[in-house]
C-alpha cells in the first residue's frame, strides 16, 4: 500500500514539473491605434521656448549644482542615473546604487573637499550609540552588585 502512494505521488510530482516547464500558448497582442504616425516621432527632441528655459534654470538655481558624493563608495549622485530627479527631490528612503548606503551618507562636494550633508550626518548615530554603551555597562555594574 506504501509503494503505491508512492508510485502516485511521485508520478504527480513528476507531472506537475512537466506542465511547468512546458510553453506557454502565443497570445496575440493587438496594439492600439494612435493618429500619430510612427515615422512622425522627433528623435532630437521638441525644442522648448524661452519661457520654458527659464523657468527650468529657475528650478536648477533652486538646487546645489555641485556634486554629491558618497562618502562610504565615493559614488557621485548622477541625476540621469537617479529618474532625472536631484539630490534634494531624493527622499529619506534613497539607497546609494552603488553600496546601498542611505541618504544621509551623501555630502557636497565643493573642489576637493567634502562637507556633510544638513540631516546631521554621522552625529545622531554616534551619539546614541556611546549613550548605549554607557547604559549597558552602567546597568551592567549595578546588576552586578545587587544580585
Amino acid at each position: 500500500m506504501k509503494s503505491i502512494i508512492a508510485i502516485i505521488s511521485a508520478i504527480c510530482l513528476l507531472a506537475s514539473s512537466a506542465f511547468a516547464f512546458a510553453p506557454a500558448t502565443p497570445r496575440t497582442l493587438v496594439a492600439p491605434r494612435s493618429a500619430v504616425a510612427p515615422t512622425s516621432l522627433n528623435v532630437f527632441g521638441k525644442r522648448k521656448t524661452e519661457a520654458q528655459k527659464a523657468e527650468e534654470a529657475e528650478r536648477a538655481a533652486q538646487f546645489w549644482q555641485g556634486e554629491w558624493v558618497c562618502k562610504d563608495c565615493g559614488y557621485i549622485y548622477n541625476r540621469g542615473e537617479c529618474a532625472g530627479m536631484y539630490f534634494e527631490e531624493q527622499g529619506a528612503g534613497f539607497r546609494c546604487p552603488q553600496c546601498s548606503g542611505p541618504r544621509r551618507r551623501y555630502a557636497k562636494k565643493v573642489g576637493d573637499r567634502i562637507g556633510t550633508t544638513l540631516d546631521g550626518g554621522d552625529a545622531p548615530i554616534l551619539l546614541f550609540s556611546f549613550g548605549g554603551l554607557i547604559a549597558t555597562i552602567a546597568f551592567g555594574v549595578w546588576a552586578v552588585q545587587n544580585l
